[in-house]
């Protein structure tokens, strides 16, 4: 679940030619996977040549240099070399502007208008509103070992008293309290179910992410672990929370993470994983690409192509020793399997294309998730265990990875093991019609209310 981010980058100014009149602010709203992002293009002139500068207010980023700006028979074309980004559009007798948005080969259509553009209010009807029924306190925890402050939201059923709690960990990619994705806020609704009946919930930033400092780039799921570790140990220090009924609870990645720190510390009472992966990483991402690709309609012998050269990329990684082999391997893979590739996205240079890849999975988060079994660490973890996954989960497909989570944890001695499949939900646990993660953005609901119960009577049984 990768979020876009736009990367803002200092450009030159290039010469052009003069049309119809086209200087002035133009502004468009970039809509990425249920996220909306303002864009505002001034454009002025001097005698020879456009400029122009862009604004992306939602970002507080204000005047970044285009480095190219262009204006010839009604088509405007700007570009923002270093941040890879380029804007292509037609100005209409309607003085609107209709183009498409590109960023390191990747296109989203937007269109500019002369009037300022407002956001499309999202209905997301289970989103809570202030003033909350509970206490709601901004925290921050360091985490010693990594040199890092991270900040959160603790929220408790009363400001005095003493309460179960539970942390909540985030899926894969840089999330902020809320786990915010596709428009939705699901660890702020699952925070604000809890609370309101009786469970106090700490939910944070992730490193480097939002409030928190740190670095989110070169940090794996072990690194993320630690962070959870350090929100244990602030806890502890906390009069309002019951010590001997903590528990985790982890979202996709979050619910490999949840285990790491169970099976290595005796203050966690219970875990819950929602949408835990149970298999290897690389088997996970075979899978996952291989039931997404069907129930969008693609077709077998694509497919099996990719399949294929996914699996050999993956084992390039999964045998590898050495950072910088590793590199030069991957280099050479995909260089020779690019060659009759037919989906390079345009605007972006073959020797682009081939260092966007193996960049990305020569990552360290990425040969860490390749690698890891989660196996041998579910085998050690003594505590309750709860496994949620929805049928028509696509990136975590239930039955393999419910089956490999229970086993493993019996396997272990661990008989305090329960595992549910919930029907017609998605990776998000949302109720949904295929499951595609591009429905994510669409669907109303956050969080099925069947899976919130689940989760919280679960908890209650825990935490008696």
């Amino acid at each position: 679940m990768k979020q876009f981010i736009l990367s803002l980058l200092i450009g030159l100014i290039s010469m052009t030619v003069f049309g119809q009149e086209i200087t002035g602010q133009w502004n468009g709203v970039l809509n990425v996977q249920g996220t909306q992002l303002r864009l505002v293009f001034n454009i002025t002139k001097s005698d020879t040549s456009f400029k122009s500068t862009m604004d992306s207010p939602d970002q507080g980023a204000k005047d970044i240099p285009v480095t190219t700006t262009s204006f010839e028979n009604s088509t405007l074309k700007l570009t923002v070399a270093n941040a890879r980004i380029e804007y292509e559009g037609t100005l209409g007798k309607d003085n609107k502007i209709v183009g498409t948005f590109t960023q390191a080969g990747h296109a989203f259509p937007m269109n500019l208008s002369r009037e300022k553009i407002e956001k499309e209010k999202l209905v997301r009807p289970q989103e809570p509103t202030k003033p909350y029924p509970y206490y709601s306190e901004e925290v921050t925890f360091k985490n010693e070992k990594a040199g890092i402050t991270l900040a959160g939201t603790l929220t408790l059923p009363k400001k005095e008293g003493v309460f179960p709690v539970v942390i909540l960990i985030s899926g894969s990619g840089p999330q902020n309290r809320d786990e915010e994705l596709m428009g939705h806020k699901p660890f702020l609704v699952l925070s604000d179910y809890l609370t309101k009946n009786g469970i106090a919930v700490l939910r944070y930033d992730d490193r480097g992410t939002a409030a928190s400092t740190g670095d989110f780039k070169t940090s794996t799921s072990f690194d993320f672990a630690t962070d959870v570790q350090a929100a244990v140990n602030y806890l502890q220090t906390r009069k309002e929370i019951n010590k001997q009924k903590i528990g985790l609870i982890g979202h996709s990645e979050g619910g490999l993470i949840a285990p790491i720190v169970a099976s290595n510390s005796k203050d966690i009472n219970f875990i819950i994983l929602l949408a835990g992966p149970g298999i290897p990483g690389d088997q996970l991402l075979l899978l996952q690409q291989k039931v997404i690709a069907e129930a969008a309609g693609m077709n077998n012998a694509e497919i099996q192509k990719s399949q294929e050269m996914n699996k050999t990329a993956f084992g390039i990684v999964t045998k590898s020793k050495n950072a910088e082999q590793l590199k030069t391997d991957l280099t050479t893979y995909i260089t020779k399997a690019s060659e009759s590739a037919t989906d390079k996205p345009a605007g972006i240079t073959e020797a682009e294309y081939i260092k966007m890849q193996v960049d990305k999975i020569s990552s360290p988060w990425m040969v860490n998730f390749l690698k890891y079994n989660p196996v041998p660490t579910l085998e050690k973890v003594k505590c309750a265990v709860l496994a949620l996954n929805g049928s028509k989960d696509l990136q975590v497909p239930p039955k393999e990875n419910l089956s490999a989570i229970k086993e493993a944890v019996l396997k272990g001695g661990n008989k305090n093991i329960t595992t549910k499949e919930l029907p017609n939900l998605n990776h998000l646990f949302q109720e949904c019609e295929t499951g595609l993660p591009k429905e994510y953005a669409t669907i109303e609901q956050t969080f099925s209310p069947i899976a919130l119960n689940e989760i919280l009577s679960w908890i209650k049984i825990q935490t008696k």
